[in-house]
């Protein structure tokens, strides 16, 4: 997204529509550790993953447009979160530190990357042995979710995308309104591989 079109990011009805607070809960982070808001735009994750790292931890909120990530700061500043870093990223290289991060979020801008392998490589290398990816695209095996075909993905093709570049998948979770959520780690990791459930019109993946 542009960043003229920022506004849109953190429109009142978002919460209602993609429950964001169920997202994060998801992500069982805890205080201390370090993740990253890949694709951050104007912050609506990134200031949010500060408060639950918060204290000890750190957010290093990426994106391609110097634009949005001065909207990030702007905002972070307004609210006194001084956790996050932000970094400008490249198309083939977000910038990340190696071997640092115990989570990356990718909300709805996997499928916007111009080069998915050569970005994969780069994620894969900046996780912890225990890191993990959170993959978070909207449902392409769901008529019901508005959203243009071209800007969703289904379970298959993430599986299949993630596993050709040493991911495994680890986890998952389906209750949300409108999105997947996949948890991937390196091929190489201790986290044990989980099998796919596939999704269904009434999955749900509350506890």
């Amino acid at each position: 997204m542009h960043y003229l079109g920022a506004p849109w990011l953190v429109r009142e009805s978002r919460d209602r529509e993609e429950e964001p607070a169920k997202l994060i809960r998801s992500l069982d982070l805890e205080r201390g550790q370090t993740v990253c808001d890949l694709g951050c735009g104007n912050g609506f994750y990134a200031l949010r993953l500060a408060r639950e790292v918060a204290p000890g931890g750190r957010v290093l909120a990426v994106d391609i447009q110097p634009e949005m990530l001065e909207l990030l700061a702007e905002r972070a500043d307004a609210r006194s979160v001084d956790n996050v870093r932000t970094i400008l990223g490249g198309v083939t290289d977000p910038g990340l530190p190696e071997g640092a991060i115990d989570l990356v979020l990718l909300v709805d801008v996997y499928h916007e990357f111009s080069h998915p392998e050569q970005m994969l490589g780069e994620i894969r290398d900046s996780l912890k042995p225990r890191g993990r990816v959170a993959l978070v695209e909207f449902r392409a095996e769901d008529p019901a979710v508005p959203i243009k075909p071209l800007h969703k993905m289904t379970q298959a093709q993430c599986l299949r995308e993630f596993g050709a570049n040493g991911f495994k998948l680890v986890g998952q979770y389906d209750a949300l309104p409108w999105q997947h959520v996949l948890f991937f780690a390196r091929d190489d990791s201790p986290l044990a591989a989980a099998p796919l459930r596939p999704w269904a019109p009434d999955a749900s993946g509350e506890p």
